[in-house]
């Protein structure tokens, strides 16, 4: 079996060929997409996803840890990365660096993810010194959803544009491995793939970074009725398992499931008297 794509396999596809990202949480599902992926995060998307919430900012680091270790065991070939919580990494470099050295060890994956770009660049380069690599986020981030106003564009304005290359700047040269540009105008998201020497992966950026994610149930058609602008539904997996519980649902009602093919030490069905011929 083929060794698991790294994070210098990833640095090293800078430029190269579309690095295929998407958002994992289950150990089935990331058995399905791993042969044709090359990295997954276990994303705090999850909050929303999986467990209802309306923001990301509910997950903890639990929540995150068990579900990183369900795509580990579900996986063989992708990258995996785990996004820290909101609030697990923020207050400071120690928080960070125990946040993020109890998911490398217990999940046993290759890299963490944090959001955040000037203001984080002291955290990251603490951290990958100390041996634990990062994805960086910059552009819109969800777990600042609520300081920022919502979820918006973002790189509309000049000042903008600039805090954002400067954010994407500093957090390569602060070590991280590659970087999400989520959120932004194209042409922002395409300055800046040409302006750092890490690989951007976009999301609601520009077809020009070098690698895309999103979230999985997005394209499969499995969350919710809004479909963001950003998002291509490959799949409308929701219909399917609604057709799919509705006819369960009938059959037990009328008592055609189970039959005696599901159930264990059924008396075999009683064959009816042959008529005899007169």
């Amino acid at each position: 079996m083929s060794p698991r794509l790294s994070v210098r396999d990833i640095a090293n596809r800078k430029g190269a060929e579309p690095i295929v990202c998407v958002t994992a949480y289950t150990a089935p599902m990331a058995g399905f997409m791993d042969p044709y992926v090359d990295l997954m995060l276990v994303g705090d998307s999850m909050g929303m996803v999986i467990y209802g919430m309306a923001t990301t900012l509910g997950v903890t680091l639990d929540m995150s840890i068990a579900h990183g270790q369900a795509v580990m065991r579900g996986s063989a070939k992708a990258c995996v990365v785990v996004d820290l919580p909101f609030g697990s990494y923020q207050a400071s470099k120690v928080d960070a660096y125990k946040a993020a050295a109890r998911v490398m060890s217990e999940v046993g994956c290759a890299a963490v993810k944090l959001e955040g770009g000037r203001e984080m660049a002291e955290t990251i380069e603490h951290l990958t010194q100390r041996g634990i690599p990062v994805m960086a986020h910059v552009g819109l981030k969800p777990q600042s959803v609520n300081a920022v106003g919502g979820f918006r564009v973002q790189g509309r304005t000049p000042d903008e544009a600039r805090a954002i290359v400067a954010d994407a700047k500093a957090v390569s040269n602060a070590g991280a491995f590659c970087v999400v540009i989520e959120g932004t105008v194209e042409s922002l998201a395409r300055d800046i793939t040409r302006a750092i020497p890490i690989p951007t992966i976009g999301i609601g950026a520009s077809s020009a970074c070098d690698g895309q994610v999103i979230v999985t149930e997005d394209i499969l058609g499995l969350y919710g009725a809004f479909t963001p602008k950003f998002v291509k539904r490959y799949a409308e997996l929701g219909v399917s398992v609604s057709e799919a519980v509705a006819s369960y649902a009938a059959d037990v009602r009328a008592r055609k499931f189970p039959g005696p093919e599901h159930v264990y030490g059924a008396a075999p069905a009683k064959k009816k008297p042959l008529k005899k011929k007169r």
